[in-house]
C-alpha cells in the first residue's frame, strides 16, 4: 500500500511537471507559418513616406521574393504595452519619467490600444489593454516600487499579454537601464576568475538563453520593441570603475542593442533626463509612421536556421527600415 501511494505521488508530480513544460512551450498561440514585418518608411531626407499601399512593396526572404499575404496602412491602430522601470536605480528620476510617459501617451492614435507593466521585484499589469486615457494615465501615475530590475522578464511578461491581441499590430515601449539582475549577476560570474587583461572580451552578451527566448517571442508574434535606455548605472560616471564594472554594462547595452534591432525598433539613450519626454514623443511618431506585412515563406521548413529579410519599394529613393529577419524554428 506505501509502495502504491509513492508511485501515485511520483506519478503526479511527473504529471504536473509535464503540464508545466507544455504550458512554457504553448504561451505563445500564433500561427508560426506566418511572418509579420512592421515596416518604416523614409525619404533621403529622413521623412516618413506614410501614403504607399501594398503595390508599392517587394518582400524577399534569403533572396527569393514572396507574396505579401496581409497588408496594412500606418493608419491602423497598434495594440502598445508600456513597460516601466520602478526598480531602486530609477527612484531619483521617477516624476520625469511619469510626466514623459504621459507626453507619450498623448502623442499616440486616440484608437491605440495600450497596456501599463511596471517592474522591480515584481513585474505588475497596472491596466490592461485600453484606448481609456484616463486609466492609462492613472496607471503611469500610481506606478511605483524598489529592488531589482527584472528586466527581460518584464519583457516576456508584455508579450504574453500581446498574444491576446490577436491580429492587431503590436509594439513594446520599454523604459529601463536595461541592466537586468539576473543576467547581471550570470556575467558577474562568468568574470570572477578571469585576470583583468581578459575581461574586456570575455562576455558574449547575445549568446544567453534569456535574451534568446524573447527574441524567439518577438519573431513569432511580429512585435516592435523600443528600448528607451535610462542614464543609471553608466560606470564612466564613476571616479574609477573596475573593468569588470564596464564590461558587465557594455554587455547589457549589447543586450539592448540587439533587442531593437532584431525586433525593427531602435534604442533610444536618454544621457539627460530633461530629453526623455521628447525622446518619448519621436518613439511614438515613429509607431504612427509604420506598415505592417504579413508572408507566408515559401521555404517552410523549421531548421532552426537564420532567414535574412529584405523589403524594398517601387520607388528607388525610399528606404525602408524593418527586423533584418528570424530564425525558422
Amino acid at each position: 500500500m506505501l509502495h502504491s501511494r509513492i508511485f501515485l505521488l511520483i506519478g503526479i508530480a511527473l504529471a504536473a511537471f509535464a503540464v508545466a513544460a507544455a504550458q512554457d512551450d504553448e504561451t505563445l498561440k500564433v500561427d508560426t507559418s506566418i511572418v509579420r514585418l512592421n515596416v518604416g518608411v523614409v525619404d533621403q531626407h529622413g521623412k516618413p513616406i506614410t501614403d504607399l499601399n501594398r503595390s508599392n512593396f517587394r518582400l524577399f526572404e534569403d533572396g527569393v521574393r514572396q507574396e505579401i499575404t496581409r497588408f496594412e496602412p500606418s493608419t491602423a491602430p497598434f495594440s502598445v504595452v508600456m513597460v516601466l522601470d520602478m526598480s531602486g536605480s530609477t527612484l531619483p528620476m521617477r516624476q520625469v519619467m511619469k510626466q514623459s510617459a504621459f507626453r507619450f501617451l498623448d502623442a499616440l492614435s486616440p484608437e491605440d490600444r495600450v497596456a501599463v507593466v511596471e517592474f522591480y521585484d515584481k513585474i505588475n499589469l497596472r491596466n490592461d489593454f485600453t484606448t481609456d486615457r484616463s486609466t492609462i494615465a492613472h496607471s503611469i501615475d500610481v506606478s511605483n516600487g524598489r529592488g531589482k530590475t527584472q528586466f527581460y522578464k518584464a519583457l516576456d511578461f508584455a508579450m504574453d499579454k500581446l498574444t491576446s491581441e490577436g491580429n492587431r499590430r503590436k509594439a513594446i515601449i520599454v523604459l529601463s537601464d536595461g541592466v537586468d539582475t539576473s543576467l547581471q549577476d550570470a556575467d558577474r560570474t562568468a568574470l570572477l576568475d578571469l585576470s583583468d587583461d581578459k575581461v574586456p572580451t570575455a562576455l558574449d552578451p547575445e549568446n544567453n538563453d534569456v535574451l534568446k527566448r524573447v527574441l524567439r517571442k518577438a519573431d513569432l508574434l511580429g512585435v516592435t520593441i523600443y528600448p528607451l535606455a535610462l542614464p543609471t548605472g553608466d560606470p564612466a560616471k564613476l571616479a574609477d570603475p573596475t573593468p569588470r564594472q564596464v564590461a558587465m554594462y557594455k554587455a547589457a547595452r549589447a543586450r539592448l542593442q540587439a533587442v531593437a534591432d532584431r525586433t525593427g525598433g531602435t534604442l533610444q539613450a536618454i544621457n539627460r533626463l530633461e530629453d526623455m519626454g521628447r525622446i518619448y514623443a519621436i518613439v511614438a511618431a515613429d509607431i504612427r509612421t509604420l506598415y505592417t506585412i504579413e508572408y507566408q515563406p515559401q521555404n517552410d521548413k523549421h531548421d532552426g536556421k537564420w532567414r535574412t529579410i529584405a523589403i524594398k519599394t517601387d520607388n528607388p529613393n525610399l528606404i525602408s527600415r524593418t527586423r533584418p529577419g528570424y530564425f525558422a524554428r
